[in-house]
């Protein structure tokens, strides 16, 4: 596999254009050059060596291809846990990704109790204009039964190529026999913006939760300007979950609320590989609204670069919890047969010098991504100051102005009443619950819906309905008794689902907002916010008159 004369910087991703130095025809080599050639060379047979031995007498069948990406994959690992490799198909999800497009039908799907349901069509997709609705149970794709199928295979097969058929069967709870759609795959827009919308006094909110793609600028842009002609006097920007990616898009996010000059991020490697540069801010009038942003475990990278920057020049209060903590530089290198590596080749460090990566030394893989371990309790050294002289600390992610955990409980309550919420959902919204035939939906989301707090309000009648489901489905496994325990939690979610049935998901979260307590204390944040600013605007009136007095 020979490199492409390009490589991609990720934090997770940014595309430059490189051009590989290499010897030309005719060209002698030096010693080095003759060393990196016996190098290759050894690096080359030890790993044919290997394989023949493996070849000639490991017991059972080998997967050539298994075996190779494992040995690639194993191999960057050791250096740190983001270094990696993508086959063919993974290189071109991510690229698609990285587009905000794929092509396909356009359908949020999840598995639930072992089955593939359609959740959300997206607006304007072949499946929202052919009908398909919350709740269908996918049955057969091109003729195969889906029986046993992940919720990935199921995206396998209904992602393909622009243009091409692809017959899909649901099993409908309004319906006896089987529903039948014939689609054309089209190509299906991804947002990074997933909702935004109003709050009361005059707060708005953007939920950035797609990762940083070639349209989100533009994106949060057009959010911005439909806000604020519905009076947005103040901002809660939701980067919780956001996994990263262009360093591009994260320097004109943050470029929207920083004043020209102002560093958004360093990103610093090996002097003749990926020499030192700062981004800075270019925008002569940025808004000057108070801002909060919410960030949680699940933020990282470029999401990091932005919640870093705000927070070191005090433009934000940070609110949630602690940060990823993904530093690392990425570059990808394109592979002449299609797949793709990532390697580590710097770090990038927040305005005020603080690294954001966290220690990955002396652990395992799977501790560092899922565990964390003991070391995420220690006190971070690195110690940096904002602008306004407040104490933040390096090495350990983003940490919060204001920590709000999710009580362990909620994690709880979401492993216990996830599937069983969404079964009585769609069976209720089918309008297949006696007495409750109010809530059926006979259509596909109706999309950019306001939803308004009288809508499909969930009584004690309905948790009764919900009781009396669990005690008829004995296989959902659930415990009918915890109902009254936990009605406050349920009220919402069931809320949840019938108006994603309803509406679609964008509109749906908005029914979880008041038991959101991230989402509640930024709220509360806002009159800090408003001081913030109010700081930031006399330093810089103070900073103009100096100037003007030197003048």
């Amino acid at each position: 596999m020979k490199l492409r004369n390009r490589y991609w910087l990720l934090a997770l991703a940014l595309v430059i254009p490189v051009t590989f130095a290499g010897a030309h025809p005719g060209q002698r080599l030096s010693s080095q050059d003759d060393d990196e050639v016996v190098t290759r060379k050894k690096i080359a047979e030890d790993f044919a060596g290997a394989l023949l031995v493996a070849k000639d007498h490991y017991a059972g069948q080998i997967d050539y291809d298994k075996l190779t990406k494992g040995s690639i994959l194993g191999m960057l690992h050791t250096l740190d846990p983001h270094s990696s490799y993508f086959d063919r198909k993974e290189w071109e999800a991510f690229q698609n990704e990285q587009r905000s497009r794929y092509s396909g039908i356009g359908s949020t799907i999840a598995q639930r109790n072992g089955r593939v349901y359609i959740v959300s069509p997206f607006a304007g997709t072949p499946a929202h204009r052919g009908g398909i609705r919350y709740g269908d149970q996918i049955v057969n794709i091109n003729g195969e039964s889906t029986e046993g199928w992940s919720s990935l295979q199921v995206s396998n097969k209904l992602i393909g190529p622009e243009g091409t058929p692809v017959t899909v069967k649901v099993a409908r709870a309004s319906a006896k026999d089987p529903v039948e759609f014939k689609f054309v795959r089209e190509a299906v827009p991804l947002p990074s913006i997933t909702n935004y919308y109003m709050n009361a006094d005059g707060v708005g909110y953007i939920n950035l939760d797609r990762g940083f793609n070639t349209t989100t600028s533009d994106e949060m842009r057009e959010a911005l300007q439909e806000l604020e002609r519905q009076g947005m006097t103040s901002l809660i920007l939701d980067l919780r979950n956001n996994r990263g990616g262009l360093v591009d898009q994260a320097k004109k996010i943050s470029n929207i609320f920083l004043y020209r000059g102002q560093k958004i991020v360093s990103m610093r490697g090996r002097p003749s590989v990926f020499p030192t540069r700062d981004e800075v801010a270019l925008n002569n009038s940025p808004v000057e609204y108070p801002l909060v942003v919410l960030i949680n475990r699940g933020s990282a990278s470029a999401s990091e670069i932005v919640a870093g920057a705000l927070q070191d020049h005090d433009r934000a209060r940070i609110v949630g919890e602690n940060s990823f903590g993904k530093g690392l530089v990425q570059s990808v290198f394109t592979m002449r047969d299609g797949s793709g590596l990532t390697l580590t080749t710097g770090h990038f460090y927040t305005p005020s010098g603080r690294l954001i990566q966290r220690d990955y030394s002396g652990r395992s893989f799977y501790d560092y991504y899922l565990r964390r371990g003991d070391k995420e309790t220690e006190q971070h050294p690195e110690e940096k100051l904002t602008d306004t002289g407040r104490t933040v600390y390096g090495g350990g992610g983003i940490a919060p102005d204001v920590a709000v955990k999710v009580p362990a409980h909620e994690i709880e309550l979401q492993r216990v009443w996830t599937e069983p919420v969404f079964q009585f959902v769609r069976t209720l919204v089918a309008g297949r619950v006696p007495g409750l035939t109010e809530f059926r939906i006979d259509h596909a989301a109706e999309h950019g819906h306001r939803l308004t707090p009288s809508e499909y309000q969930i009584t004690d009648k309905v948790l009764a309905a919900f009781s009396e489901y669990l005690r008829d489905h004995k296989d959902l496994k659930a415990d009918e008794t915890r109902v009254e325990k936990d009605s406050d939690w349920l009220k919402r979610q069931i809320r949840y689902e019938v108006t994603t049935a309803a509406y679609g998901q964008e509109v749906g979260r908005g029914a979880l907002a008041a038991g959101d307590l991230q989402l509640q204390q930024a709220i509360r944040e806002m009159p800090k916010a408003k001081a913030l600013v109010d700081d930031i605007r006399r330093m810089r009136a103070s900073s103009r008159s100096a100037d003007v007095r030197r003048n």
